[in-house]
């Protein structure tokens, strides 16, 4: 329990109104988006500058207090679950755009801004920031950088780590680190940008951003196609690749996710389908055109069973939104969804939907598949209901294998959603006994306290799993 001196000192520096310490107040900060993991926090705190933070920080230090920084808590592996109680550091005072310099092509930002408005701020001058993750309507540039956020458009643009140029950062002991600029080249020192990004706020709180721009494409075309079975959509998607075209978004949907997504956004899916990929290239009209006549053609000798191109940019753009809408739809089904982050190389698509479609069948469960799968980042959904103790076991035990089998086929734990708590049992499993350590030493030297989120990522307990 935080001491009253420790509140009083706090409330000082940030105001009362920018305190909250009810339970009724405090028990939304306990969860993120995860269904299975919850916290009560014992303080959330919303600062409004950079020196507010680092007051914060010292008093936190000196009592050793656990702060989590949270953004939206959109994020879906128990990131921000407060696990040690302590403070939850909110951004929404935090939540300026600072500078668009036009001539740099970028945008430096506070932490607490909302993703979709950074793209609303510039839309008039023909720029765009490309990375857009599925819940940009509300998650915070502080909490994508954090997760090194993916989204639809990640195979032809690239992840948030792409996009981040420089960071402003306050370590745990006070320090202000600032890391890059607005440079297209700079290797002065360890790259401490990158290294800040996904590191799940674990290592220092982003108080400011600098984003890169990129102009917005002249146009774009979209297209669907069906399949009678997931193995030839996800082939499709190899050989689409293999054809030397990398569409802006192509994304994979079993027939579970259809059928939610026809139901909840009435577009007109093929629910009869077994697997749909919903393709849309950008750029130049004319390699669009040639883009899209390729992939037809690509997508028609893989045996898919009907091929359609939007008429314009209007319905493509339904269409894609509708896609968007995949997780609140697959949510309605049951009452718990657990939304996976399974990875592999784009030539496994193929066996790792198989291998869901199969270990679904083993263990009785309804399991929904979608995701980027231009990228080899795929959705595993499994609609259940966290209440059934027995089922909830099977979910775990299906996820186990499932795990194993990305590793297998030369995968990864997670693409875009991020460790947190979720993921850190599968962690050593990736990363090995040599990686873990490494990233044990770096958490060590820039948060000797341990004050930041911790039980995330570097916990010991996890070298044991074998």
């Amino acid at each position: 329990m935080l001491k009253e001196s420790v509140i009083e000192a706090i409330k000082q520096i940030v105001g009362s109104e920018n305190v909250q310490l009810e339970e009724t107040d405090l028990y939304a900060y306990g969860y993120d988006a995860s269904p299975e993991f919850y916290h009560l926090p014992e303080m959330v705190v919303a600062p409004g500058s950079k020196e507010e933070i680092i007051q914060i920080l010292a008093i936190c230090r000196t009592n050793h207090i656990a702060i989590v920084a949270r953004g939206s808590g959109s994020n879906l592996s128990g990131g921000t679950v407060p696990v040690e109680g302590g403070l939850v550091m909110l951004f929404t005072r935090m939540n300026k755009i600072l500078e668009f310099d036009k001539q740099n092509l970028t945008l430096t930002v506070e932490p607490g801004v909302i993703t979709k408005a950074i793209n609303q701020h510039i839309a008039a001058s023909g720029l765009f920031f490309p990375p857009d993750p599925g819940s940009m309507q509300i998650s915070t540039i502080g909490g994508n950088i954090s997760e090194n956020s993916g989204g639809l458009r990640a195979l032809k643009y690239g992840v948030i780590k792409d996009y981040i140029l420089g960071l402003e950062v306050v370590l745990s002991n006070g320090d202000v680190l600032q890391t890059g600029g607005k440079l297209t080249k700079d290797v002065a020192g360890l790259d401490l940008t990158q290294l800040m990004v996904g590191s799940e706020g674990t290592l220092g709180i982003i108080t400011k951003a600098i984003l890169k721009l990129m102009p917005v494409p002249e146009t774009n075309k979209t297209m669907i196609a069906t399949y009678r079975s997931m193995e030839a959509a996800a082939q499709s998607v190899s050989d689409i690749i293999a054809a030397k075209i990398t569409p802006a978004t192509m994304e994979f949907l079993d027939q579970v996710t259809i059928k939610a997504v026809e139901d909840f956004a009435h577009v007109g899916l093929p629910t009869d389908a077994a697997a749909m990929l919903l393709i849309q290239q950008d750029g130049h009209p004319r390699e669009i055109d040639e883009d899209i006549k390729t992939m037809a053609k690509v997508c028609r000798d893989g045996d898919a069973i009907d091929v359609q191109v939007a008429k314009d940019e209007a319905e493509g753009a339904k269409l894609m939104a509708a896609r968007r809408t995949a997780l609140s739809a697959l949510a309605r089904v049951k009452p718990t969804t657990i939304l996976e982050d399974a990875t592999v190389p784009r030539s496994e698509i193929a066996a790792l939907v198989k291998f869901v479609n199969e270990t679904a069948k083993k263990y009785n469960l309804y399991i929904g598949t979608f995701g980027h799968a231009g990228d080899g980042n795929m959705h595993p959904t499994c609609l259940t209901d966290l209440r059934d103790e027995d089922e909830i076991k099977r979910v775990h035990l299906a996820f186990d294998e499932i795990y194993q089998k990305t590793i297998e086929l030369g995968g990864t734990v997670t693409g875009e959603h991020g460790v947190g708590l979720a993921k850190l049992p599968y962690l050593p499993w990736k990363l090995g006994r040599a990686g873990m350590r490494a990233d044990q030493a770096i958490k060590k030297a820039l948060d000797p306290d341990n004050i930041l989120n911790p039980q995330k990522l570097y916990g010991e307990e996890v070298m044991n799993h074998d």
